[in-house]
This record gives structure tokens, sequence and C-alpha cells, in this order.
């Protein structure tokens, strides 16, 4: 299990990364650009490509999912309390 606390300190401890609200979520950027958020204590989403996406959810079916916005798929969506660190 990863607490969403412990979630926000590994995407922070990477290089260049800030923290801003994004329609009240936090979301985790580089240059501007989100590549994570925390929708709610239960998961987080990577925005990810299509291809690694659709490759960690089936290395991770218990833990991981495709996250789509739409007809788009747009994320990954992880369990955190499927999920290691």
């Amino acid at each position: 299990m990863v607490s969403p606390d412990a979630a926000r300190e590994l995407a922070l401890a990477l290089p260049n990364v800030s923290e801003q609200p994004y329609h009240g979520i936090p979301s985790f950027r580089v240059a501007e650009k989100i590549f994570a958020n925390l929708p709610d204590d239960e998961h987080m989403h990577l925005m990810l490509g299509e291809d690694e996406i659709r490759e960690a959810a089936s290395s991770f079916p218990d833990s991981c999912h495709e996250q789509r916005w739409g007809k788009k798929l747009a994320a990954l969506r992880v369990s955190l309390e499927e999920i290691d660190e």
C-alpha cells in the first residue's frame, strides 16, 4: 500500500516537479505540463503514452487500469491500496 502522502512525496522527489491544484485536485507538473494527479485518497493518475498505459495495465492488472476521458486513453489509474512503492 502507498498512502496519498507517500505518492505525493514520490512525485515531488522527481527532478523539476512542482505541485499545483487543477480543478481542485493536486497535480504534479514538469515545465507546467501535468504528468500525474491525485483525484482522491485511493488513486493516482499517471499521464503516460497509450503504449505505456496498456503495458502497465496488463503487467499490474490488480493495481493499474486504463483511464479514459471520453474516447481518449488518457492515463493510468493506479490503486494506491494495491501497489507497493
